[in-house]
């Protein structure tokens, strides 16, 4: 019963031993209402039912762990709700300071923009606010020295885009785009373009995320005035941001004509990005950005060039040291080989690509995760798909996800 949620073991059990609905709310002193609400994730049952339902149905500790293990769940998550509620707070008060004063910040900026590739984004969140917030004491005790301010609005900015990033990952839009503006604002106080243009990037990256396509395209097109003398990748990035808005609308033709553009922002770049991790866009990243714009379109070739370039980038961090994987890309980048395998037909090959994926933890399944899944399992409703069993057994599986 790995990976069954405790309702769903509950229920298992209960069917097992033969009982009804009412049977075992009798036993356990419940209206088989709330027996039925427990089952299907309605409502959270307490450790008092837990207990009582395991020793009616016999499940021999088997019902208490299930409901230990999903406790302890919904106790990480709400401090992780609380950590993002407080670090909102401290964004909107680097927006409000029309003269931000920055000092030092703690040596892990840097360690935490490479650590986010390979860590969930709940203890990233924790690691970037504390880290923020230390930030923001220094500030309002003016402690920094008076050469210290662009460095340190750059660490800030860095830090209101690693919540940006975090915010994001864990489904909240909203604090994504706040986190941004507070990032940008640093930017633009510390006079880096190369930042800037990385928020810039941010936003749209949160703007598709909410489907506001145009709007995701202004903040491309209003990152791509400052390219020139910018280290790092930032050109090529937001143009494969714009690769993604052009497949959205439809328009394949531009959509592969920007993704040639991308690859020579790329080979144009002649310096390293400032700072790994996070704030770079590897090659690797780069075949992701195509692979995950191309499955928007119709099928055929495109289909098939998504495929190839999912398939090159999934090669590629396999073949990497693990600090260096980004795992959250790595798997979404199976979702979109998957979806082109379906837009091909390949039913079989899809539910090869999704095996991974399918097999994570909860706490592994954020949010881009199960949109983009969700997705591929529409898919297979198509009426092509109603006598696969192959097809019904993948949908089936990822209506399991979260």
């Amino acid at each position: 019963m790995t990976g069954m949620t405790f309702g769903s073991q509950l229920r298992q059990h209960r069917l097992e031993a033969g009982q009804s609905l009412a049977d075992l709310a009798c036993q356990v002193h419940v209206h088989r209402t709330h027996v039925h609400h427990v089952e299907t994730g309605k409502r959270v049952p307490s450790r008092e039912l837990a207990e009582a339902a395991d020793q009616a149905l016999g499940a021999d500790g088997r019902l208490v762990q299930a409901f230990d293990e999903e406790d302890q769940q919904r106790r990480q998550q709400a401090a992780t709700r609380r950590t993002l509620a407080a670090s909102l707070g401290a964004s909107r008060k680097l927006v409000e300071l029309a003269d931000l004063e920055l000092d030092e910040l703690h040596a892990g900026v840097e360690e935490t923009a490479v650590d986010y590739l390979g860590t969930a984004p709940g203890p990233m969140l924790h690691r970037a606010d504390a880290l923020r917030r230390d930030a923001l004491s220094r500030l309002r005790d003016y402690r920094h020295g008076p050469h210290e301010r662009s460095d340190l609005y750059v660490a800030a900015g860095r830090l209101s885009g690693i919540l940006a990033y975090s915010a994001l990952d864990l489904g909240d839009a909203d604090a994504a785009l706040e986190h941004a503006r507070a990032a940008g604002r640093c930017a633009q106080h510390a006079g880096d373009t190369e930042l800037l243009m990385w928020v810039r990037g941010t936003q749209s990256l949160i703007a598709r995320f909410n489907g506001d396509y145009g709007i995701a395209l202004d903040y491309v097109r209003d990152g791509l005035q400052y390219v020139g003398d910018v280290p790092g990748t930032g050109e090529a990035r937001l143009l494969c941001g714009e690769v993604q808005c052009l497949a959205n609308l439809g328009d394949s033709r531009a959509a592969n004509r920007m993704l040639h553009m991308a690859e020579q922002a790329r080979e144009r770049a002649r310096r390293p990005d400032s700072l790994a991790g996070l704030f770079e866009f590897s090659e690797t990243k780069q075949r992701y950005y195509a692979a995950s714009s191309l499955i928007w379109l119709n099928g055929g070739d495109d289909a098939r060039t998504a495929a190839a370039e999912a398939q090159a980038a999934i090669g590629a961090w396999e073949r990497m040291p693990v600090e260096k994987r980004s795992l959250d890309d790595e798997r979404l980048c199976r979702i979109y080989l998957a979806t082109a395998h379906v837009q091909l037909g390949e039913v079989e090959a899809a539910a090869e690509a999704m095996t991974p994926v399918l097999a994570l933890p909860a706490e592994a399944q954020i949010s881009w995760i199960n949109k983009r899944a969700h997705r591929v399992g529409s898919m297979l409703a198509a009426p092509r798909y109603r006598r696969s069993p192959a097809a019904v057994d993948l949908r089936e599986a990822i209506g399991a996800l979260g």
